[in-house]
C-alpha cells in the first residue's frame, strides 16, 4: 500500500543528494522507526541538504539552528519575557518546537546546551521554568557533528549518543556522481523537491511499521547480539538496553521499506553497525589490532548464532 510512496520519497531526496541511495534509505527508516539521526561527517557533504530535502518530500515543520559554543539552551527550548501590556510573563517557544530540529554541529556547543536537548528526544517534551510542555508529533531530530579530534568540537556524552538510534556517515560522493552532481547543478534542485505525503500520511506510516510482526527469535537474536558488546573482549563497553529497542525498531522499517510484514535476521544485521556503532566504544585490544567498528561488528556477527530465515 505504501510501497509507491516510500520509494517517491526515496527519489526525491536521491534526485538532489546522488550516489547516497544507502543513507537515504536508512535515515527514511529511522524517521518512520520513530528515532533520531546522528550524521558524522566533514563539513560540505550534503548532511544539511539531507534534512532539508527529506523536510519537503515529507511535509515537515523544519528548523534548523547553527551551534556554536555561545549558544544557550534558551536559544533552542525558549524563555519567557515580561509583557508590558498584560502584566504577565509570556513563553516564547524556541526552534525546538517543530517536526524536523536539524542541530547543525552539534558538538561545537557546550556540553549545557548539548544536554538542553535530552529530555525533549527522550520523551517528547520540554521542561522550561518548571512548567513542562509537549512537542508536537512527529518529532524528530537530525543532528550532524564533525569528526571527533577537529577543530573546536566536544565528544558527546553516552548518555545523548545513546538517544540516537542511528549514526551514519555521508562519505564522498563517488567519482560520477560527484560529475552528474556539478553537471546539473543539483543543488538548485532543493527548491523544486516535491510533497509527497502529508504529516498525517507520515504518520500512518509509523503506525504501520509498529504493527511489522516480529518472530520471537528474532527478539532472541536481538537480545543476544546486544549482550554480546557486553560480554566481548572486543569492546571496553557493551551497549545498554535501549540499544535493542533501537535494533527493533530499525529492523521493522527496513522490513517495512522492503515490502515485507514481517523482520527477518537480515533486516537485524543490516543495520547493526548503525544502531551499536555509537553506543559501545572499542577495547584496546581491538584498536591495538587495528580493527576499526566495522571489523568488529563483523566478529560479533559471527558469535552469535543466526535464527533461520
Amino acid at each position: 500500500m505504501y510501497q509507491d510512496k516510500l520509494q517517491m520519497i526515496q527519489d526525491e531526496v536521491n534526485n538532489v543528494l546522488r550516489g547516497k541511495e544507502a543513507v537515504v534509505r536508512k535515515v527514511l527508516a529511522a524517521m518512520i522507526g520513530g528515532g533520531h539521526i546522528l550524521m558524522e561527517d566533514i563539513p560540505g557533504v550534503g548532511k544539511t541538504t539531507l534534512a532539508t530535502t527529506f523536510a519537503k518530500a515529507l511535509s515537515l515543520d523544519y528548523r534548523r539552528v547553527q551551534f556554536t559554543p555561545d549558544v544557550l539552551p534558551s536559544d533552542i527550548l525558549g524563555f519567557s519575557m515580561y509583557n508590558n501590556q498584560s502584566g504577565e510573563f509570556e513563553f516564547h517557544e524556541g526552534p525546538i518546537f517543530c517536526n524536523l530540529f536539524l542541530a547543525d554541529e552539534i558538538n561545537r556547543t557546550s556540553p549545557k546546551t548539548q544536554s538542553a536537548l535530552l529530555e525533549v528526544m527522550e520523551e517528547r517534551q520540554v521542561s522550561v521554568e518548571g512548567e513542562t510542555r509537549k512537542v508536537e508529533e512527529p518529532f524528530i531530530v537530525i543532528a550532524t557533528q564533525n569528526p571527533t579530534g577537529s577543530s573546536g568540537t566536544q565528544m558527546l556524552p553516552d548518555s545523548q549518543l545513546d538517544r540516537f538510534l542511528i549514526c551514519l556517515s555521508m562519505g564522498y560522493p563517488g567519482h560520477a556522481a560527484e560529475v552528474a552532481m556539478i553537471k546539473d547543478e543539483v543543488w538548485k534542485q532543493l527548491s523544486s523537491v516535491k510533497q509527497v505525503i502529508s504529516v498525517e500520511e507520515f504518520k500512518q506510516l509509523r503506525d504501520s511499521v509498529e504493527k511489522i510482526f516480529v518472530h520471537d527469535a528474532i527478539y532472541e537474536y536481538i537480545v543476544s547480539l546486544v549482550e554480546a558488546t557486553r560480554a566481548n573482549e572486543l569492546f571496553s563497553m557493551g551497549a545498554s538496553p535501549r540499544a535493542d529497542i533501537a535494533l527493533l525498531r530499525m529492523s521493522r522499517a527496513m522490513a517495512f521499506i522492503d515490502g515485507r510484514d514481517f523482520v527477518t535476521a537480515q533486516d537485524v544485521q543490516s543495520v547493526l553497525v548503525d544502531v551499536l556503532g555509537h553506543r559501545v566504544k572499542l577495547s584496546t585490544r581491538a584498536r591495538a589490532e587495528g580493527k576499526n567498528m566495522w571489523a568488529c561488528m563483523q566478529e560479533l556477527l559471527y558469535s552469535v548464532k543466526s535464527p533461520r530465515s
